[in-house]
C-alpha cells in the first residue's frame, strides 16, 4: 500500500501542542513562517512518498548485502537518497554556521516521521547522520567543526554512533576498544564494535564512525572512556576523502526487520592502522556521546510513531475494502463490526497520542535552545518517556494491524507482517524500554530535587481535564512510593516500567485533551476535524482508565519478583 503523507495532522499538531508560531517569534526561528512551515510539510510528504515509500518492500525482501569491497544497497535507494540531500533536507535543523538552516528541531522531526513512516529502514541513516551532527557540534573543535560539519550537515557524508561491543552490551564501561596516541595528533583505534546501524554502505562517499574508545592507562568503567572521530577515508590536504583507514565492515546482521538497515559487526585496525581523532576532552566520551544519544532516543520514539502511522493507514485501507461476513442481515465491510472499529480508533487514538508526545519533546527541545532551564529540564525528563512509550505503541498498533488484516496479515503480501517485524527493535536499541524506565526512576524523577516533574504534574493538572484527575492522582501516589524511603532500589527498578507507562500516558492524554479543546475552535477539513474528536474521546475515556490500573504494579515492590531463585525458573 501507498503511504499518504498525514500533513493535516502533523500541522495541527505543531500548531496545538508544539505552539511554533510562538517558537517563531524568536530570532534563531524567525525563517519558520507559517508559509515555511507548509512548503517543508508538502514537500517531506512528496520526497517520502514518491522516493522512499516505493522502495519500502525491496528493502525488506532484498535488503542491504555485504560483499568483501563493502555493502551495496538494493537499486533504487542511492537515487533516493541523493534526492534527499540534493533537497537540502538534511540541513533544516543544523546550525546555520554549519551550513544548515537552522530551523526547529520539531519541524526537521516532521519531516523524519514521513521518511521513515514510508521507509523506516532506509531512513535510520538519516537519522543516526543527525545524531552525530549534534555531537560533533557540541563537542568538536574548531578544526574538526571546519572539516566535517559542511558535508554531515548536507548529508553528502553520513556518520554512526559505535558503542556497543561483543562482550559488553549495554554495559559500555565495559568495553575494550583501545585509542593509542600517534604523536601527531592523532588516536590509532583497535577494537570490534557490533550493532553498527549504517557502518557501511554505498550511498555517500564517506562515512563518519564517531567511537568509543579507551586510552592508555585511563580508569575502569565510564569514566575511562573518550569519544573518536573515524572516517572511512581519510582527507587528503584540499580536505576531500582520499586514503582508505583502517576499518571496515566483517559482516552484517541477518535481522527480524528492518532489512534494508545493514546493522554492522565493524573492525577498526583491520587491514591497517585506524586513524582516529579525539572529540572533545579524553576521559570525556560518555558525556559527548550521550548529547547524541539522547538525540537518537527521541527519534527512536518517533520511529514508533512512524510506524504506527503506517501500520493505521494500511490497515483502515484493508477493512474498508474487505467485505466479510453479515452485519444487519447484509454482507458488509469489516470496517462495519464494532470489534474492528474499536481496533481501528485504537490505532489511530494511540498513535495520535504518540506523536504528540514525541513532537512536545521535540519543541521542548527547541525552547531549551533558546534559553529556557525549564524546557530544558522537562525536555529531559520527557525522552524515556517518549522513547519507550512510543515504541511500545508502535508495537502494539502494528499488532492490531496484523490482527485487523485477519489471515492476510500473517503472510507477506500485505505488508502488515512486515510493520510488525520493523516496529520490533524499537524498544531495544539506543537503550532498552527498561533502561529508559530505570532513567526515569534513578535520575529524572530527581531532578532539581524532584521539581521538574511535580512542575509537569501541576500542568496537568492546572488544565483541569477531569478524564485525567484519577490517573494524576494515581501518578502521584505512585512517584512518592518509587522516590520515598519506603522503597529499596530493587523496588524502585520493579515498578519503574508500569510508572513509566502510567506518566506516558498522563502526559499524552493531557496534549491529546488540548487537542480537543482546540478542535471545537478549528476551521478546515470536517473529515480530520470529526477524527481528531473521537481520537481525543477514546484517548481519555478508554486509554487512561488502563494505565489507571497500572498502580498496583507500580508499588507491589521487587519481593514477588525474587520469590523463587533463578534456577526454579527454569522448571
Amino acid at each position: 500500500m501507498s503511504y499518504s503523507p498525514p500533513i493535516t495532522e502533523q500541522r495541527f499538531v505543531l500548531d496545538h501542542v508544539v505552539d511554533i508560531a510562538d517558537l517563531s517569534k524568536a530570532e534563531r526561528f524567525e525563517a519558520a513562517t507559517p508559509d515555511m512551515v507548509d512548503a517543508i510539510l508538502e514537500g517531506a510528504g512528496a520526497l517520502a512518498s514518491g522516493e522512499y515509500a516505493p522502495l519500502n518492500r525491496v528493502g525488506d525482501t532484498v535488503g542491504a548485502k555485504w560483499t568483501p569491497d563493502g555493502v551495496t544497497m538494493p537499486d533504487g535507494f542511492k537515487a533516493a537518497y541523493d534526492a534527499f540531500v540534493e533537497g537540502g533536507w538534511s540541513t533544516l535543523a543544523a546550525p546555520a554556521e554549519h551550513g544548515g538552516q537552522g530551523l526547529p528541531f520539531s519541524l526537521a522531526t516532521v519531516v523524519m516521521e514521513d521518511l521513515g513512516t514510508a521507509n523506516m529502514g532506509f531512513s535510520l541513516v538519516n537519522m543516526l547522520n543527525a545524531g552525530a551532527i549534534e555531537a560533533i557540534v557540541h563537542h568538536g573543535s574548531a578544526e574538526q567543526h571546519a572539516a566535517w560539519l559542511p558535508r554531515l550537515v548536507t548529508g553528502e557524508w553520513t556518520g554512526t554512533m559505535n558503542l556497543t561491543e561483543p562482550q559488553a552490551g549495554s554495559d559500555v564501561g565495559a568495553l575494550r576498544t583501545t585509542a593509542t596516541p600517534a604523536g601527531d595528533g592523532s588516536w590509532r583505534i583497535s577494537g570490534t564494535k557490533i550493532f553498527i546501524t549504517y557502518g557501511e554502505h554505498d550511498l555517500a562517499d564517506n562515512i563518519v564512525h564517531l567511537v568509543l574508545a579507551r586510552t592508555p592507562d585511563a580508569p575502569a568503567g565510564t569514566k575511562g572512556i573518550s569519544l573518536f572521530l573515524v572516517p572511512k577515508f581519510r582527507l587528503n590536504d584540499a580536505g576531500e576523502p582520499a586514503e582508505r583507514n583502517g576499518v571496515a565492515c566483517l559482516s552484517i546482521e541477518h535481522k527480524l526487520g528492518i532489512h534494508a538497515s545493514p546493522t554492522c559487526v565493524m573492525g577498526f585496525g583491520e587491514g591497517g592502522e585506524c586513524h582516529g581523532w579525539l572529540i572533545g576532552e579524553e576521559g570525556g566520551g560518555m558525556r559527548a556521546m550521550f548529547t547524541m544519544m539522547n538525540h537518537a532516543r527521541l527519534n527512536v520514539g518517533l520511529q514508533g510513531v512512524q510506524i504506527a502511522e503506517r501500520a493505521t493507514q494500511a490497515a483502515v485501507d484493508y477493512a474498508r475494502g474487505r467485505v466479510q461476513s453479515a452485519r444487519a442481515g447484509k454482507p458488509v465491510a469489516i470496517v462495519e463490526h464494532p470489534d474492528v472499529r474499536r481496533m481501528l480508533i485504537r490505532m489511530k487514538a494511540l498513535t495520535q497520542g504518540a506523536r504528540a508526545l514525541v513532537y512536545y519533546a521535540a519543541g521542548q527541545l527547541d525552547r531549551a535552545t533558546l534559553g529556557d532551564a525549564h524546557a530544558r529540564a522537562r525536555a529531559e525528563l520527557l525522552v524515556p518517556l517518549a522513547k519507550a512509550w512510543g515504541t511500545d505503541v508502535g508495537c502494539e498498533v502494528a499488532s492490531i494491524g496484523v490482527q485487523v488484516h485477519g489471515g492476510m496479515g500473517f503472510v507477506e503480501e500485505t505488508g502488515a507482517a512486515q510493520h510488525y517485524r520493523d516496529a520490533r527493535i524499537a524498544p531495544i536499541y539506543e537503550g532498552t524500554n527498561g533502561i529508559q524506565a530505570a532513567d526515569l526512576i534513578g535520575r529524572k524523577m530527581s531532578m532539581n530535587g524532584g521539581d521538574v516533574f511535580r512542575r509537569l504534574l501541576d500542568d496537568i493538572r492546572a488544565e483541569g481535564v477531569p478524564e485525567l484527575a484519577a490517573l494524576s492522582e494515581r501518578v502521584d501516589v505512585a512517584a512518592r512510593y518509587l522516590t520515598g524511603n519506603e522503597a529499596d532500589a530493587d523496588d524502585r527498578l520493579a515498578g519503574s516500567y508500569p510508572f513509566l507507562t502510567m506518566l506516558s500516558v498522563l502526559t499524552a492524554g493531557w496534549l491529546m485533551a488540548r487537542q480537543g479543546k482546540a478542535v471545537e475552535a478549528a476551521e478546515g477539513d470536517p473529515a480530520f476535524l470529526a477524527m481528531k474528536r473521537v481520537a481525543v474521546r477514546f484517548f481519555l475515556e478508554r486509554i487512561v482508565p488502563e494505565a489507571e490500573g497500572l498502580l498496583a504494579a507500580a508499588t507491589a515492590g521487587a519481593a514477588g519478583l525474587y520469590a523463587v531463585d533463578a534456577e526454579v525458573l527454569a522448571a
